[in-house]
């Protein structure tokens, strides 16, 4: 288990590699599992000043965001303007948990989608978000597309960095993406003390709390929760994981060899 100091004082301890999924990678899974995030655009009624807006989005073929906006809306009038604009992407823990939890922040010029290609970005856009056929041929509605500039990504606590708009473009989608925030769920209440457990034995932490942050086929983030700290902690699987499956028969047999641990120690 690796694990980096949070919120504490004195210097950071760092523990032995744990394998994990690439910036690029947990980046790309995180926007595909996603539909909607937060569009900040350049006022024009206020030059200079970020201005916000919840925004359904659909991904192209290289999974730049797309979106159906109407030119009467503000953020329309504002990309009009100025098509520079970032877009903020969080999954649904992040309600309980908007620091622990990852997010993306995506960075780029918000353009018209040109004519000819408006058909295809049609079909991509409607499969992710069907009740948009209501609306999509109305005459004020067009398809803009978020020409990606830069990337940034917070995985939790102690993970984040720049990604480069190549790398996310050739990363592939985690096959938990799905499945995730169920499991994530599932983890952090059914499987409270066995976390604790991986805790102790593996990062040598007493926790008073701990919590899986993400969860990817190589393993998961725990944040822990200590009377005088908070730090971030990873745990990597035995074997990859592809479904909720294997994810519990992992987490079992972490148990099992944390366990087996545990009895060594006590035998010393």
């Amino acid at each position: 288990m690796s694990s980096s100091r949070q919120h504490s004082s004195g210097s950071d301890s760092e523990g032995p590699d744990v394998p994990e999924p690439s910036h690029a990678e947990r980046v790309k899974t995180l926007v595909y599992g996603q539909s909607s995030g937060s569009l900040s655009t350049l006022s024009r009624k206020q030059p200079g000043w970020p201005f916000g807006s919840v925004m359904p989005y659909g991904l192209d073929e290289e999974g730049q965001p797309v979106f159906l906006i109407s030119t009467m809306a503000m953020h329309t009038q504002n990309l009009l303007g100025d098509p520079r604009a970032s877009l903020l992407v969080t999954p649904p823990e992040s309600r309980s948990d908007p620091l622990g939890a990852s997010r993306v922040t995506l960075m780029g010029s918000v353009t018209r989608v040109p004519r000819e290609q408006a058909g295809q970005i049609r079909e991509l856009y409607l499969a992710r978000h069907a009740n948009a056929s209501y609306w999509v041929d109305f005459e004020d509605f067009s398809f803009f597309r978020m020409a990606l500039a830069d990337i940034y990504f917070v995985g939790g606590f102690g993970s984040m960095g720049w990604v480069m708009p190549d790398d996310y473009a050739g990363a592939s989608v985690d096959p938990l993406t799905n499945d995730a925030s169920n499991l994530i769920r599932e983890l952090n209440t059914v499987q409270a003390e066995t976390l604790l457990l991986l805790a102790r034995v593996f990062g040598n932490v007493e926790a008073q709390q701990a919590t899986v942050t993400a969860l990817d086929r190589l393993g998961f983030h725990l944040r822990l929760t200590t009377p005088g700290r908070m730090q971030g902690g990873r745990v990597a699987f035995p074997n990859p994981v592809r479904n909720a499956s294997e994810v519990r028969a992992g987490l079992a047999a972490l148990a099992v060899q944390a366990n087996a641990g545990l009895q060594i120690l006590h035998s010393l």
